[in-house]
């Protein structure tokens, strides 16, 4: 997979893809106008949309259904360096949905891929390049 990354003025930074267009900026405090997510942020969602992929999987599979369900984030940082050092995963289920489930729900949501990147992370390496 190749992605193209530009910066279409401000602070936006846009990652382009497979026909797709993801955009970022920076709040105002940053130096950008709080347009579209942080990257940073974006990161985030993709872990709790991600396990929500395994969820919606998993209940499609077993013909459950997914109303009143959802995945409730939460994050927590280190106070010492300010650095994410906590990332909670509640899945909230409705009332009535099969006990039997929900540990297997559990397990569903952890093979998230972007879950298992994190538990063994790919080595990033960046260089530079002169076009033209």
């Amino acid at each position: 997979m190749e992605m193209i990354i530009d910066f279409p003025g401000g602070a936006r930074v846009d990652a382009h893809f497979g026909g797709f267009t993801v955009k970022t900026d920076q709040p105002p405090q940053g130096g950008g106008e709080a347009s579209a997510p942080t990257p940073f942020a974006l990161f985030l969602a993709s872990l709790g949309t991600c396990a929500g992929i395994y969820v919606l999987g998993f209940c499609r599979q077993r013909g459950l259904p997914t109303e009143g369900i959802r995945i409730l984030q939460r994050m927590g940082q280190n106070p010492e360096t300010g650095k994410l050092d906590r990332v909670d995963l509640d899945i909230q289920l409705p009332a009535g949905f099969p006990e039997k489930y929900q540990e297997a729900l559990i397990r569903a949501a952890s093979q998230c891929a972007v879950k298992k990147q994190l538990d063994n992370p790919p080595t990033i390496q960046v260089v530079t390049s002169i076009q033209g």
